[in-house]
This record gives C-alpha cells, sequence and structure tokens, in this order.
C-alpha cells in the first residue's frame, strides 16, 4: 500500500534554446558567425526583450568552433541588483551544449551598462575556469539602456 502523504515528483531544470535567429530575420544558427560585439548585442536585445526588465539575468551563449551561435540558456535571473551566477551551472550548459566557445551577457535594470566591481571578478573566475575545460570565452557583454559594454573590446578577456 502506497503511502498518501509520500509525493515523489520530477522537476525539469535545465532548458536550452535554439538559436534560430534574430529580430532583424538574420539566421545566426548555421549561418552567419556572431563576429562582433555589436552582433553580440543585437542579438541579446531580441533575447532581453523576452525576460523580465526589472530584474538582473545572466545567460550564456555557446557557440561552435566556427563561432556560430548554436543555442543559450538563462543561467540565473536574480533581483534589480544582482544576480548569482557560479561556473558549475555555466560550465553544466556550456558542456551540455557541446560549446567549443561560449559568450556571457547580462543585463543591469539601472541602464548603466558599466560593469561592476563584481561582474570583473565572476568574469575572471569563469574565465578561468573555461581555460580548464578548454573552452574559449569571446567576450562578457553588459546590457543597458540603448547601449552595452563589451570586456573584450576593452581588452579585460
Amino acid at each position: 500500500m502506497k503511502n498518501p502523504y509520500e509525493i515523489r515528483y520530477r522537476l525539469t531544470t535545465f532548458t536550452v534554446h535554439d538559436s534560430g535567429g534574430s529580430p532583424e530575420g538574420k539566421t545566426y544558427r548555421n549561418g552567419a558567425p556572431l563576429r562582433s560585439s555589436e552582433d553580440v548585442y543585437r542579438y541579446c536585445q531580441a533575447v532581453f526583450a523576452e525576460l523580465d526588465a526589472d530584474k538582473e539575468h545572466f545567460l550564456l551563449f555557446a557557440m561552435n568552433n566556427k563561432n556560430r551561435l548554436i543555442g543559450y540558456k538563462v543561467i540565473s535571473t536574480g533581483s534589480l541588483t544582482a544576480s548569482l551566477v557560479h561556473p558549475r551551472e555555466v560550465f553544466r550548459a556550456a558542456i551540455f551544449l557541446d560549446a567549443a566557445a561560449i559568450i556571457f551577457a547580462h543585463n543591469h535594470p539601472s541602464g548603466d551598462p558599466a560593469p561592476s566591481n563584481e561582474d570583473i571578478d565572476i568574469t575572471k573566475r569563469l574565465k578561468e575556469c573555461a581555460d580548464v575545460f578548454g573552452i574559449r570565452v569571446l567576450d562578457h557583454i553588459v546590457i543597458g539602456a540603448e547601449r552595452f559594454f563589451s570586456f573584450n573590446d576593452k581588452g579585460l578577456l
């Protein structure tokens, strides 16, 4: 006889998204690679438009060996001023997606894309972990109001 108070369930917590295209109709999957921080920013705008604008979100974009986008995952959703990011979740997704290279992106609901000290620290930590796994970190983009900050463009990778 089953115990009526025993509840068993399975939760699906790992969802990745196909990277079929952008609002401009530009296809990234099996198409042109993301070649610049501006390309990444344009793609991010479409993704972040689907997320709560008043919360900080940290995303991982997985790239194949030719820097073509193969998928992405929302790693963390936080509060107005912070999002908890742990390398374990980031690299679980990167490995699941068979990423040869990755790009990080997160938003600042304040509108100012300038990276905080915490942003700089987590980027360094994630880069060190990526080196261990043999995965290239191409960029970390911080999205603000109508502008962005690229760690790669500023030589911070």
